[in-house]
């Protein structure tokens, strides 16, 4: 086995271990987008460019937008006024 093949399955792995034992939702967000794109990359090592640019774009991409929009709404995710005006 290649070592960049076994850097990128420890990286896979300390990814999956990260969201389960993570208890801030953005932080898992963070990490799930990390396995995302790592997946990515270890589809084109396997060859498979078409199921790389799926993981790419929806793992990646659209899901994480997804989960950022539904944190929004349900205020898990505060800005930075609604911080300043809870200190207030």
């Amino acid at each position: 086995m290649n070592f960049v093949h076994i850097i990128l399955l420890g990286m896979l792995i300390v990814c999956a271990l990260a969201v389960s034992f993570t208890r801030n939702l953005l932080t898992s967000l963070i990490v799930y987008m990390a396995y995302s794109l790592i997946m990515a990359v270890i589809w084109m090592f396997l060859q498979s460019p078409d199921l790389a640019i799926t993981e790419a774009a929806v793992g990646a991409g659209i899901t994480s937008v997804l989960f950022f929009v539904t944190l929004k709404k349900i205020h898990a995710i505060k800005g930075d006024s609604e911080h300043e005006q809870a200190q207030k």
